[in-house]
């Protein structure tokens, strides 16, 4: 460590290198210009000073459900395989309890019916990757029949013809179970649709937490547990005979719930049958896949290093450039301005050095995931604080302040959500006002309506098993969708007691309408009442984003 009376030397500011496209640098084509001599690395940083925080709670596990129960609930699959053994994690994790694992299913295969339901028909706003509906490859949020939430990435049509080649490459990654991974819970293989399920993580990805950040930048001792957690997800999977990892970079990286880091199993398998490994720029990729076009465990290591970068600069600098400034002893240019003071020379002067072997002209002079597993533990800081305190991002259910509606919920107040619901009327039904302004109507028609109407009246009077029934004659017919129709019968179910009845009418407003709060709102009332605490509390964190998002573009 620096010592208090030494000097403090003011960090320069990184220079925002843009991303060259398509340009090879001259390193890529000498192996003598990436000889790097690590013992004259040398850091110079300012004292860091230590903030005291409360001890870690122990972490809840977010489903309650036992293995069989959860098989149980899940919509359309056939179960095909067994959970992967975990293998030993590293020197002080190794023997630590691992939440979250054992709750996660058997992979298995989905049908397209089912996850075509999850996600609301694939809806625009459920989408979550990164280029949205203009990517070959789509990823989407979704949630199953019983609330497990999903992240589905669905593939281009053409990208896998062969559908026992895909088949196997899933059920291979599905089987890898791992904490430090965001675990594959089954694919869907029908016709020509091919789709991996995953487990949906909340909090966004590295990228959009290091590059694009809005409240704090990310501090020190969370980007060294980020290269840490992934370093002890690659080690897995390399112990399980998966080592090869397709583009790693930092929108591979994903925060769960608890916001630990997590690396993606959607790069355990390529983006297609016979695509390229590698989409970023051609900067980024290792060498010798530039020559050769083949992925190779060191390959992946590689990537790391332009990880290391990541976390370092806090910017996507290419690796000759960085190698350049290391090489030039100038690493304080490269260094994120705004770590000033959270770190030691020694600390700084590791990283580099685990960077620049990761980022080693030749394969064979890379380390592999074990040794900077080892490496990464001696550095890791402030183990004792949550991730979500690192990174100042409310947890649990304080995360988002309640609007009168969301405190109803949380409360079980069912007379202030009716009060709320009756005065919205259809406000929110898209396209209800002008169909009902139509004069014409077959008798079919007007009896449906008529039925909607007495269901209207029935539930502002509050007699509820007279309006379970008219908004049921309403909903039966199917000639006209209403999301509020739906709502409001979620609200009479709970009312009479009814609560997985309240709970399917709830999830199906959200079917149609998939970015309504007042959906949300109801599914966290009725889990609520089917005493189901956590999915309860993440649908009412949902419901509070989604109602904040339409306040704010109101």
């Amino acid at each position: 460590m620096v010592g208090a009376a030494q000097p403090a030397l003011k960090f320069l500011h990184c220079f925002n290198y843009g991303v060259r496209g398509g340009h090879l640098s001259p390193y890529f084509s000498s192996h003598r210009s990436n000889q790097i001599d690590e013992t004259s690395l040398v850091y110079k940083s300012v004292p860091s000073k230590q903030p005291r925080f409360l001890p870690q709670q122990k972490r809840k596990c977010k489903n309650n459900s036992s293995k069989s129960d959860f098989n149980n609930l899940v919509n359309g699959h056939r179960k095909s395989s067994e959970y992967g053994e975990a293998a030993p994690e590293a020197q002080d994790v190794e023997n630590e309890e691992k939440p979250g694992v054992d709750n996660v299913p058997v992979f298995c295969e989905y049908s397209i019916e089912t996850l075509r339901t999850a996600t609301s028909g694939f809806a625009m706003e459920n989408i979550v990757s990164e280029h949205g509906e203009k990517a070959p490859n789509v990823v989407y949020k979704g949630k199953l029949e019983n609330q497990f939430r999903i992240a589905v990435k669905r593939f281009n049509r053409s990208a896998w013809p062969d559908a026992r080649q895909f088949l196997e490459e899933a059920r291979a990654v599905g089987q890898l179970r791992n904490r430090r991974l965001a675990n594959l819970l089954g694919c869907c293989c029908e016709g020509d649709e091919r789709l991996l399920v995953a487990e949906y993580m909340p909090n966004d990805t590295l990228a959009k937490h290091l590059f694009h950040w809005e409240t704090q930048p990310m501090k020190w001792a969370m980007r060294l547990r980020v290269a840490l957690h992934i370093a002890e997800a690659l080690e897995y999977c390399t112990s399980k005979e998966r080592a090869l990892y397709h583009d790693l970079n930092a929108y591979r990286i994903v925060f769960d719930d608890d916001v630990n880091p997590r690396l993606s199993c959607f790069g355990l398998m390529k983006n297609s049958r016979d695509g390229r490994s590698y989409s970023t720029n051609l900067a980024f990729t290792p060498p010798e896949y530039l020559r050769t076009g083949r992925v190779t465990p060191e390959s992946v290591m590689y990537s790391f290093g332009t990880l290391l970068l990541d976390l370092l600069s806090g910017k996507h600098i290419p690796p000759s450039h960085a190698l350049d400034l290391i090489r030039d002893r100038n690493i304080q240019t490269l260094t994120d301005s705004c770590l000033e003071g959270q770190f030691s020379s020694d600390e700084g002067t590791e990283l580099v050095r685990l960077a620049s072997r990761c980022l080693q002209y030749e394969p064979r002079e890379r380390p592999n995931p074990r040794s900077l597993v080892t490496a990464l533990v001696t550095l890791q800081k402030d183990t004792e604080v949550p991730s979500h305190v690192l990174m100042g991002i409310p947890h649990g259910a304080a995360a988002l302040p309640l609007s009168p509606l969301g405190d109803a919920c949380l409360r079980m107040d069912l007379t202030a959500i009716h009060e709320i619901l009756e005065k919205l009327g259809y406000k929110d039904d898209e396209g209800a006002a002008t169909e009902l302004s139509f004069q014409m109507w077959t008798g079919q028609m007007q009896e449906t309506l008529n039925s909607k109407k007495k269901g209207d009246v029935a539930f502002r009077h509050k007699d509820f098993r007279a309006s379970i029934e008219c908004y049921t004659q309403f909903i039966d017919v199917g000639t006209m969708v209403s999301p509020t129709a739906f709502a409001r019968r979620s609200l009479s179910y709970l009312m009479s007691d009814m609560p997985q009845e309240a709970l399917n009418d709830a999830s199906q407003a959200q079917v149609i309408s998939p970015v309504w709060h007042i959906a949300a709102y109801l599914q966290a009332a009725a889990l609520f009442a089917l005493g189901k605490e956590n999915e309860a509390q993440a649908a009412l964190r949902e419901a509070s984003i989604l109602e904040n998002k339409k306040s704010a573009n109101a």
